[in-house]
């Protein structure tokens, strides 16, 4: 990782830790700028504009308005997806599938500032998003989820803990993370979890982030199973 960027490998691990996604189906109406004020006030580290849907005009409005909110927070933010709107809005990084960009090829035309994330199930999956200049990986589904219909078959803590004892790279567990099982993901060697429903669909969204970010705190103070 270049010795210039903003978020150099130690604050990126650090912003890593309560990852939180929009959702506009979890968000049930709610104004998703709300929502994300009331994540980051509860603990959030870390924002994801995900929106598979909106124009991409409305969703660089939203992009600009959530990344103003974020670095007001020291937070890091994150799209989807699509790096045209990162770039366009402002945003500090952008997250990947297998399906989308090669994260070779975002490198090469977004350079060495931006944050790329990538997602992957399995050390191979890992790997070749290392080798193409990755900074993270987010890596599931560890638990059942009803959020993302493309998520696959939950790969558990032990798929986790595979793919993270496999990489250099930090590890963002998501899919079914909530505060009663973020130990178990952070256990198997996650640097962080990402919430979606969890934290976006709550009554409370500050309160239950501030749980889930409660939760990640104690696990990180216990270190990762060493078995």
């Amino acid at each position: 990782m270049h010795a210039d960027r903003k978020w150099g490998p130690a604050a990126l691990r650090r912003a890593l830790q309560v990852y939180v996604l929009t959702d506009r189906a979890s968000a049930r109406g709610r104004l998703e700028v709300d929502l994300v004020a009331a994540a980051l006030a509860g603990g959030a580290t870390a924002v994801q504009l995900r929106d598979k849907e909106r124009p991409a005009r409305e969703l660089h409005a939203l992009g600009r308005a959530l990344a103003d909110l974020c670095a007001a927070r020291g937070a890091l933010f994150v799209v989807n997806d699509r790096l045209d709107v990162a770039l366009a809005c402002g945003a500090d990084g952008v997250h990947l599938g297998q399906d989308d960009l090669p994260a070779g090829a975002a490198r090469a035309v977004a350079g060495p500032a931006l944050v790329i994330g990538v997602s992957a199930a399995t050390p191979d999956e890992a790997a070749a998003a290392a080798d193409a200049g990755a900074d993270y990986l987010g890596v599931g589904s560890v638990f059942a989820t009803r959020t993302k219909a493309d998520a696959g078959a939950p790969i558990g803590p032990e798929g986790l803990s595979r793919v993270a004892r496999s990489t250099g790279l930090p590890v963002v567990a998501i899919g079914g993370l909530r505060p009663e099982n973020a130990g178990l993901a952070l256990s198997a060697g996650a640097a962080g979890v990402a919430a979606i429903s969890a934290v976006i669909s709550a009554t409370d969204v500050a309160a239950e982030c501030a749980r889930l970010a409660l939760s990640v705190r104690r696990a990180l103070v216990q270190g990762p199973d060493p078995a």
